[in-house]
């Protein structure tokens, strides 16, 4: 093994991620697993993906004249808010996200932030409102807080996605579907109907779609 795939390898090891050389073009598939580890280091024992990790690997791959898109594989169980949100800041390169597990939380926002999304039909995505662990502070500051910080978000997958307001909204304070919480799990069908994730479909499927993608735009240069 040399130097350039002793490197790749231990990316794909410490990150879950890779690049993939085709003829059709070069595919950098990244990861996004667990908690989104934001500030706050979470215990060893628990998954997580770190935003100092994954913020300046985005960056490299926006500006890489190697890679034509970027392929992310998702299944999340929530985390750092501001953290994911940082992740999930828009790319120009063609870019497909594909929910494999779950989506759950700050997941559905880093769903939406791709060109296309899909989730297979077996996975579910956790609608719920913000929510806090640890002391907090019982002023009504703190409650505008959260609610700027969940406008935030609904802005967010509202604009990025074919989901009403009103219907997220409504995922988000049902009761009586998460034991003990508000909220809502829908799974891969319903996610694709309510408009909050583009279409059903696998791993073939989104690399078919990313490949699509990479044709246009090499297509409109030319």
């Amino acid at each position: 093994m040399d130097e350039t795939q002793s490197r790749a390898q231990e990316r794909l090891e410490e990150l879950g991620a890779g690049l993939t050389q085709t003829k059709r073009g070069n595919i950098y598939t990244l990861t996004i697993i667990g908690q989104i580890e934001g500030h706050q280091a979470q215990p060893e024992t628990i998954k997580t993906t770190k935003y100092e990790h994954v913020l300046p690997l985005l960056a490299t791959i926006e500006e890489s004249e190697d890679i034509d898109g970027l392929l992310l594989l998702l299944n999340t169980v929530g985390g750092d808010i501001e953290a994911g949100l940082a992740i999930a800041a828009g790319m120009r390169k063609p870019s497909v996200s594909l929910v494999l597990g779950g989506g759950h939380s700050i997941g559905i926002p880093l769903a939406v932030s791709a060109k296309k999304s899909m989730i297979v039909p077996t996975a579910s995505m956790m609608i719920h409102p913000v929510r806090m662990s640890g002391v907090v502070v019982g002023a009504p500051a703190t409650y505008h807080y959260f609610q700027r910080i969940q406008e935030q978000i609904t802005d967010f997958v509202t604009a990025n996605s074919r989901i009403t307001r009103e219907q997220f909204s409504d995922y988000m304070m049902a009761t009586g579907q998460i034991a003990t919480d508000v909220g809502t799990i829908v799974y891969g069908r319903e996610a694709v109907e309510s408009g909050l994730i583009d279409r059903l479909g696998g791993l073939h499927d989104a690399l078919e779609c990313l490949h699509r993608m990479i044709a246009r735009k090499q297509g409109n240069k030319g």
